[in-house]
């Protein structure tokens, strides 16, 4: 049995998950249940420097990798603190900043060590750079974790920042991401001073424009084959300037992506059980756009805690991989020359 707090920060910036997680391993089966779980908002200034970080000097970005690291760290130590707990590790995301596969380069921001220092915990973090350096997307990540604590789905498909699912395919998993999602609907609605449009009712409220609409399904990426992945730097390129170009109002502009967003995501689906979690599965507007498209399929949105920590679930038990030297990154998946053991340690040191 092992305990691990699993921390998951998306590109959305909507904040900080934490899931205390108890796995078992047992005749090689796992188990897991979700002991705690609780979501930081992020302070104001912090999402600024952390929405601007690719812009950064690199003494400002080395800056806020090592200050956000102690962040979290603190933000861990005082979640341990005040619910008693116990664990053994902590698996950390970190925060996306540039993620270029093509060439052999991704970041994800939050020192280990500041993590490590500051809770009094040893640390796993950086999961992402092994598998790029060994030719993979080092995307999507989950999808070990869908595989084996969530088997009992035909599809798990994930609505967060960008949207990614995962499926068994033959002998091997499949995964691969499908499109962004809230790094776009929240990119617009923050212009209206809202962190998100609740249950999509401003979406609801818009009508689809069909130029836009074909120009987004036309999008080069859309045409290319799995294994791939998607990061900021594609969506402020290519999409962000073609529906700006489009001069909608806000509800039509999020009436037409979510529109979008089902239909790039429908035309995944095969028919069957489809695990949905993320953020944008409290999206009801948007679900109902993905159930439309989709008819032949059981869409299923589980309980609150497994939408929103799903994620930092499953990065805690991608530190349970490492921990017993299990590969957590797939070659089936990202693309790499084999599978590998993903993340680096940094021990918390002798008190």
């Amino acid at each position: 049995m092992v305990r691990i707090i699993g921390l998951m920060s998306g590109t959305s910036l909507d904040g900080l998950d934490l899931c205390y997680t108890e796995f078992g391993y047992e005749q090689g089966k796992w188990s897991y249940k979700i002991l705690k779980a609780h979501e930081e908002q992020y302070p104001q200034e912090l999402k600024n420097q952390l929405a601007t970080a690719q812009s950064m000097s690199a003494l400002d970005y080395a800056r806020l990798h090592s200050d956000y690291g102690l962040y979290l760290g603190r933000r861990v130590k005082e979640f341990i603190d005040s619910n008693g707990l116990s664990p053994d590790y902590i698996a950390s995301h970190g925060h996306t900043i540039f993620h270029q596969p093509a060439v052999r380069f991704t970041a994800q921001i939050g020192s280990g060590a500041g993590i490590a220092a500051e809770s009094g915990v040893d640390t796993i973090c950086d999961f992402r750079t092994t598998d790029v350096a060994l030719y993979g997307q080092g995307a999507p990540l989950v999808p070990v974790g869908d595989r084996i604590l969530f088997a009992d789905y035909d599809y798990c498909l994930n609505l967060g920042g960008f949207s990614n699912i995962s499926y068994d395919s033959g002998h091997a998993r499949s995964a691969y991401d499908i499109s962004p999602v809230n790094y776009v609907l929240n990119h617009y609605t923050r212009q209206i001073g809202l962190e998100y449009d609740k249950d999509g009712e401003i979406a609801r409220s818009g009508k689809v424009d069909a130029s836009l609409l074909e120009q987004l399904n036309h999008l080069g990426f859309y045409k290319q084959n799995g294994p791939k992945s998607l990061g900021r730097e594609w969506v402020e390129q290519e999409v962000i300037p073609l529906i700006d170009q489009a001069a909608l109002s806000l509800e039509d502009r999020l009436a037409t992506f979510c529109e979008h967003v089902a239909i790039q995501i429908a035309s995944h689906l095969k028919g069957g059980k489809v695990l949905v979690t993320g953020g944008g599965a409290l999206n009801k507007f948007l679900i109902e756009r993905i159930s439309a498209k989709a008819m032949q399929c059981d869409i299923v949105v589980p309980d609150s805690l497994t939408i929103s920590f799903k994620e930092a679930l499953i990065f805690a038990f991608l530190g349970a991989l490492y921990v017993h030297d299990i590969p957590g990154c797939l070659k089936s998946v990202t693309g790499a020359k084999y599978d590998n053991i993903g993340g680096a340690m940094y021990k918390a040191g002798v008190k």
